[in-house]
């Protein structure tokens, strides 16, 4: 894997984890606050945040998906991740694990070129 690659790779992992937490976020401290109390002022910004956070995600994924040529259903399982509460997390874990085994793969082709 290219440091290009790995880029886009370790990108997708950070905006993950505030991804998959915003959503939550906009459901309880947005939708249910301002349904229980007078607390309305907490749903817009946390829309265009948890938005904005979406659409990098997306953007991103993207970028992923173009580098590392990965297979149009595990693309899918990322995107149906991100619209989950908390989905985000469990594919943040599968990046993680993916982005292991990348530099566990880059360091064992730079070992045999050696």
């Amino acid at each position: 894997m290219d440091i290009k690659t790995a880029s886009a790779l370790h990108r997708l992992r950070l905006v993950s984890v505030p991804e998959a937490l915003s959503f939550p976020a906009l459901l309880i401290f947005g939708s249910l606050l301002s349904r229980i109390s007078d607390i309305d002022y907490l749903m817009m910004p946390l829309g265009i945040l948890h938005g904005f956070l979406f659409v990098v995600y997306a953007v991103f994924l993207l970028d992923v998906w173009n580098r590392a040529k990965w297979p149009f259903k595990k693309v899918l399982l990322f995107f149906v991740l991100a619209m989950l509460p908390f989905g985000g997390l469990y594919g943040d874990k599968l990046l993680k694990r993916e982005e292991a085994d990348s530099v566990i793969a880059a360091r064992a082709r730079v070992a045999a070129d050696a």
